[in-house]
């Protein structure tokens, strides 16, 4: 949440006071301004364009074209989310270099050859099954890194040069500028795919991939000055595992790591139901339930910029993520009741506000991961970031899964389908509603005063 400007101030000095931070804001660079955010918002474009042709076209051709079983590239979606495990090792290595320019270009590489290598893996399968799939599990597994290394460092790099008032609206943006990849991209690169053939999913991918770089390095170019110090840091610094032992010492660390988890494994657990819910529950045909979660990402649209546009005027951020996970909780209890009421249920409605409530809850949790980042021991930006994309990546791995065979259970022990759907959708809003505790116990133990938005922290976190 925008804090006040006096506010603002006291914490600034405060937490400059008690931080001893190599990156401390405005050092040695100017802090970073509304076009500089745009600038830098075109990174995460770049990722979801690159990210998205891998998880949508490249996922299709594999499961149609080719027709093999949707599990292989479920479980190769599944690999570029377990090697996200390494974020906290890559925001380390960001910090104790000192730069994040090196770690979002180099990532965005990375990631660029996984993409093309994907598609490249796909024409093979098709002649050579088992070295298009070795290629496959590669490539999936330069995704994740790539993505890994570039995201962790992106954030990093805004939450210690972005004006603590403007990083509600900043993430907002660039959350949504990432949306905003996977809608051109597949725009865009659905005209060009058909008629299909291998070659043509090649340059397809090779040209997106290769954009995505070039966009990359533009973006960044000049936002982060060589000297971005006054004197060289010879402070001895700590190893990999010591430092992340610090950082889960630190209170509002630990929290926040827990929150995240279970906040992300309830907001993708949802996502394989929902169409589905509408076609066996309502018996809506595709082009109806793709209508509906069309309603759901626009309300999550409007989730996000309801955050960025009244965060500042209204509430904490601490206050908007707990509202947030609580309408999220109350949206799914309504999905659960609906399929008893039958057609007369509102069910476009529902899926409005539930995208309206997992976007201001999102938002919001993602404007405090900025906030939180550069609190506690200073230069350890990048390692608590990548601490927190880890826990995404983990929760957003099993919450496809489990929320999938969740519902595949609860239609195996439960002959009525509105009753296994209502069933999951409740255990979903439970999730949320821990998730709405463990985030209104962020930062409580934390000196008086202290508010989730604002700058001044602990040393002990």
């Amino acid at each position: 949440m925008v804090q006040r400007h006096g506010h603002d101030a006291l914490c600034a000095r405060d937490a400059l006071r008690g931080l001893r931070n190599p990156f401390p804001l405005g050092a040695g660079a100017a802090v970073i301004g509304w076009l500089g955010i745009l600038r830098l918002g075109l990174v995460q474009t770049s990722l979801g364009a690159v990210v998205v042709l891998t998880t949508s076209a490249i996922n299709r051709v594999m499961v149609v074209e080719l027709g093999l079983p949707a599990t292989i590239p479920g479980l190769l979606v599944a690999l570029h989310y377990a090697v996200q495990l390494m974020r906290p090792a890559m925001g380390y290595g960001s910090d104790a270099g000192g730069r994040r320019t090196p770690w979002i270009i180099g990532g965005v590489g990375v990631l660029a050859l996984g993409g093309i290598g994907a598609a490249l893996a796909t024409g093979l399968m098709a002649e050579w099954r088992v070295a298009g799939l070795a290629l496959a599990a590669a490539s999936f597994v330069m995704i994740g890194l790539g993505v890994g290394a570039a995201g962790t460092s992106l954030l990093a790099l805004l939450a210690t040069r972005v004006a603590p008032a403007r990083r509600a609206p900043a993430a907002t943006i660039v959350w949504l500028m990432m949306i905003f990849g996977f809608i051109v991209t597949t725009a865009v690169a659905g005209r060009f795919l058909d008629p299909f053939s291998p070659a043509r999913l090649l340059a397809v991918a090779a040209v997106v991939s290769g954009l995505a770089l070039l966009v990359t390095v533009l973006a960044v170019w000049g936002m982060e000055p060589k000297a971005l110090r006054t004197e060289p840091d010879t402070a001895p610094r700590a190893g990999f595992r010591a430092a992340l032992a610090e950082i889960w010492d630190e209170r509002q660390a630990r929290q926040f790591t827990v929150f995240v988890f279970v906040s992300m494994l309830a907001y993708s657990a949802q996502d394989l139901i929902l169409e589905p819910f509408g076609g066996v529950v309502f018996g809506l045909s595709l082009g109806e339930t793709t209508k509906l979660a069309s309603l759901q990402h626009g309300g999550v649209f409007g989730g996000m910029i309801l955050v960025a546009v009244l965060g500042g005027r209204f509430g904490s951020l601490k206050g908007w993520t707990v509202a947030g996970c609580a309408a999220s909780a109350v949206a799914l209890f309504g999905l659960a009741g609906a399929g008893a009421v039958g057609p007369g249920w509102p069910l476009g409605a529902s899926y409005v506000a539930l995208g309206v409530a997992n976007g201001a809850f999102a938002a919001a949790a993602i404007a405090t991961m900025m906030q939180l980042a550069g609190q506690g021991r200073g230069g350890r930006e990048g390692m608590r970031m990548g601490l927190w994309g880890a826990a995404q990546a983990i929760a957003f791995g099993l919450g496809g899964l489990a929320g999938a065979g969740a519902s595949d259970l609860a239609r195996s022990l439960i002959a009525s389908a509105p009753i296994a759907y209502g069933t999951v959708f409740c255990g979903e809003a439970a999730l949320f509603l821990v998730s709405g505790v463990l985030a209104a116990r962020i930062g409580r133990a934390a000196a008086p005063g202290l508010r989730l938005g604002g700058l001044a922290a602990s040393r002990n976190g």
